[in-house]
């Protein structure tokens, strides 16, 4: 299943007028993809902003077409890394590093997919860019492969990491398990199953049983400051009008804070000259 896929789904049982996803999900990976439904799709930005978390297993030996199991294989090594050369080359993939996606992603190349260039036979030459790696672990190691545990940034291909961890050690690899176990505040213990979902749908009371399931929409804004303002304040922020913030400690600048009042979430604001702007509102 894609993650469209996967949104299409949960849209349908929740009768949602709006899905969206925070961070598409390979469809050979398992695990954590975050599902906004209404006026919560205004705040998949933060969920694909937020740092991730992955186990995976580089299998050694071989590059594919994919860079994971789905492709062909493109080149063969006999050589297999030992735990002491795998541990030796963590810290050169830590931190900020170059990248190269793969060539079967979306990103878009000339107004088109790079997937959908690669199956025509013309699978483009992806350009290194930035991208961010916070942890990058050894967690096992088997007689062809290893496992591992990386936290990273947003736009981090773990098929790419693994295919250059490979090469970096002289064995090759590519991705033959991959599973995603957070994305910002979201971790496995707020996973429920599509196959619950369903069960909750066919109960008598449904509707109140999928709504216990869903989590509010201020969660995933869990890591942005919060401002709470007064009626007049949120009139003006809801005719598109900016507030003046007073008070020796008003901050002057902030890209993202969740405004409240009277006890719910207005809308997600920015600061600005010490002027707070409406950026997203929420219509709840």
């Amino acid at each position: 299943m894609t993650s469209t896929q996967a949104v299409g789904k949960i849209r349908w049982l929740f009768d949602a007028e709006k899905a969206g996803h925070g961070g598409t999900l390979d469809p050979l990976a398992t695990g954590l993809l975050p599902i906004a439904l209404g006026e919560a799709t205004k705040t998949v930005q933060w969920a694909m902003d937020g740092q991730k978390t992955y186990h995976f297993r580089a299998q050694w030996g071989a590059e594919t077409s994919t860079d994971d199991l789905e492709g062909e294989i493109v080149e063969k090594s006999d050589f297999l890394p030992s735990p002491d050369s795998i541990n030796a080359i963590l810290s050169y993939f830590s931190g900020d590093i170059m990248q190269a996606p793969p060539a079967y992603s979306a990103i878009k190349i000339n107004g088109q997919r790079a997937y959908d260039l690669a199956r025509a036979g013309n699978a483009p030459e992806m350009q290194l860019r930035p991208v961010r790696i916070d942890g990058l672990k050894l967690l096992s190691v088997g007689p062809t492969y290893a496992d591992f545990e990386v936290v990273c940034g947003k736009g981090t291909y773990i098929r790419s990491l693994a295919r250059d961890m490979g090469r970096k050690l002289g064995s090759l690899a590519h991705v033959s398990l991959l599973r995603r176990t957070q994305v910002g505040p979201f971790n496995e213990s707020h996973m429920i199953s599509l196959e619950t979902l369903e069960e909750l749908r066919h109960k008598p009371a449904h509707e109140g049983a999928l709504q216990g399931a869903l989590h509010s929409i201020v969660t995933v804004l869990d890591g942005i400051p919060a401002l709470a303002v007064m009626d007049q304040d949120a009139a003006k922020l809801r005719q598109g009008q900016s507030v003046l913030l007073r008070g020796a400690n008003a901050p002057i600048s902030c890209e993202a804070v969740l405004v409240n009042h009277d006890g719910r979430p207005l809308g997600i604001c920015e600061i600005s000259q010490g002027s707070l702007k409406t950026k997203r509102l929420f219509n709840i």
